[in-house]
């Protein structure tokens, strides 16, 4: 609800706050004495276009704050915290809106700068203003089909309308993945096939690079060992090598040992050299043996690496990754193959989650028309009383594309005579009418989800006597369940109000007082009499007063 407006420079206006409370809000005044100038502020307030005329002559900006506070769960929370709005204390939302002389504005939200598109969706949200040409709210095509499901409490028939077409969105969205797929392997079936019998050929293993590697390697080190051995070995055992020369030496002691026997130990020394020197070239021969690797175990491995990184360079991959692309390829084909089987089972669940949504979207259809015959009733029972007599109102109900809301479009729509066409309200009622009808709807509508302020603009132009009495009652039913703002002529409709503003003109310049109840008499009085109260004008008074 709106807590609280306050206005600066604004046309007639100088400075004004007003404190407001729950139920229903009358403003009077004389003509020309600037309730409308009220309304516009806050609609400054609320994001409406402002001109800079409005601003007030010699001020250098116009402004417009207005505060409000709503319940937990209420839409305007949820629109500040998608925005990253503060909340300064809980539930409150103060919009505030800057006019300059030279035509620039400002807005503001919780004393953050925000864009004039984002306070106009939130006063949307806060506020329905219903003046002679207003087109929003419950005058607005786009919301009638809420409104009829809130006023029939369709809240679980929606949700499960909702469920099942984001079932059947999800059913048609796999099947059109399923044929882009399927239309793009078919094309690529030749190259699918060949790299797949590729891959299949090649049959790459996990980790089989790195054991490859490791291997060769090895084989590697093992080559150039061998090679260094084979060179030791000749200096062992070539007809030059080491140990050849010690058998010559050692014959040649042999056949000098008999002459001298002290040779013996010399050459018993030399037998004890080629003793170790046969075990040097045993050990040299088994190591070698060991490492001597067949050139085309070397050749085997090299040849296998060369295979996997060429064909994983083909396909842009890592050769860790063949065996998974071998994988995926195999099955990229085998889905071409039996895509027709896999597509026929995805349009048969898109065609079983399009028939359920369509029983359920039947199902609303059909408690919407009944919801809609009670709306008609309660509406075109309240018109006579507010002098509509001749005009017919009726919830219109066509087909329209299916959506999370069903399969119907809803349009409030009025006859203001016998035997006339039915169109949309704000095509065919006058703006006293749009605003009578409007009231009508919404004492029917009762608790729907609308705004929780309520404005209603010379609702009463052009009625009175009983007219304006039942204006003014059905104001306050309104009240029970939303804050109503209504600005009168009537005295009838301002005596029913709970809470009572006067405005007025002095000096150039537009005031505003909040009346108690001895000064509300005077002041229906005046609406009675004119300008000269009289003490019968009084006794009216109090007797509308008494209700």
């Amino acid at each position: 609800m709106l807590v609280q407006l306050a206005i600066r420079d604004l046309v007639l206006i100088e400075r004004v706050e007003l404190d407001f409370e729950r139920g229903l809000t009358v403003l009077t005044g004389e003509t020309g004495a600037g309730k409308s100038i009220l309304l516009d502020g806050l609609g400054l307030a609320l994001g409406e276009r402002a001109d800079a005329a409005m601003v007030r002559k010699g001020a250098a900006q116009a402004s417009a704050s207005a505060e409000f506070r709503v319940a937990p769960g209420h839409p305007a929370l949820a629109l500040l915290a998608e925005n990253g709005l503060p909340e300064e204390e809980p539930g409150a939302i103060i919009l505030r809106r800057t006019l300059k002389a030279d035509g620039g504005s400002r807005a503001h939200v919780n004393d953050v700068s925000v864009s004039a598109g984002l306070i106009r969706q939130l006063g949307a949200m806060l506020v329905e203003i219903h003046g002679q040409n207003d087109e929003r709210g419950l005058l607005n095509p786009r919301g009638h089909l809420a409104l009829l499901d809130a006023f029939a409490g369709h809240g679980v028939l929606v949700g499960d309308v909702s469920a099942a077409h984001a079932a059947w969105a999800a059913a048609a969205t796999a099947r059109e993945e399923a044929e882009a797929r399927a239309e793009a392997d078919a094309r690529d079936r030749d190259w699918l096939e060949h790299a797949a019998s590729e891959l299949a050929a090649l049959k790459p293993l996990p980790g089989e690079e790195a054991e490859l590697s490791e291997a060769r390697s090895n084989m590697q080190k093992g080559a150039r060992l061998a090679e260094s051995l084979d060179a030791v070995d000749t200096h062992l055992s070539s007809a030059d090598g080491a140990l050849s020369q010690l058998r010559q030496a050692a014959r040649r002691l042999e056949r000098m040992a008999d002459a001298d026997p002290d040779l013996q130990a010399a050459l018993d020394a030399v037998d004890r050299a080629l003793t170790e020197g046969d075990a040097v070239e045993q050990a040299l021969a088994s190591v070698r043996a060991r490492f001597r690797i067949s050139p085309d175990s070397l050749e085997a491995a090299e040849s296998r690496l060369f295979e996997l990184r060429a064909m994983a360079r083909k396909h842009r991959v890592e050769v860790e990754a063949l065996p998974e692309l071998a994988e995926n390829l195999a099955g990229r084909l085998l889905a071409v193959e039996n895509a027709g089987h896999g597509l026929a089972a995805l349009k048969a669940s898109e065609k079983a989650a399009a028939d359920a949504f369509a029983v359920r979207a039947r199902e609303l259809t059909a408690a919407r028309q009944a919801a809609a015959s009670k709306l008609d009733a309660a509406v075109n029972a309240e018109l006579p009383a507010l002098k509509l007599e001749a005009a017919r109102f009726r919830t219109a109900i066509q087909p329209a594309p299916a959506s999370a809301v069903g399969a119907d479009q809803v349009r409030f729509e009025i006859a203001t005579n016998a035997g006339t066409d039915f169109g949309p309200l704000t095509k065919i009622a006058s703006g006293g009418e749009m605003s009578r009808f409007t009231l009508a709807l919404k004492v029917s509508l009762a608790r729907t989800g609308t705004a929780g302020t309520l404005i209603f603009d010379e609702i009463d132009r052009g009625v009175g006597g009983a007219t304006a009495n039942a204006i003014g009652a059905r104001l306050a039913r309104v009240a029970e369940s939303a804050q109503v703002l209504v600005v009168t002529h009537s005295p009838q409709v301002a005596a029913a109000g709970a809470h009572h503003f006067r405005i007025s003109k002095a000096a150039g310049r537009t005031e505003i007082f909040a009346l108690q109840p001895e000064d509300r008499r005077d002041e229906i009085a005046r609406m009675l009499s004119g300008a000269e109260v009289t003490a019968e004008a009084r006794a009216q008074a109090e007797r509308l007063l008494a209700g």
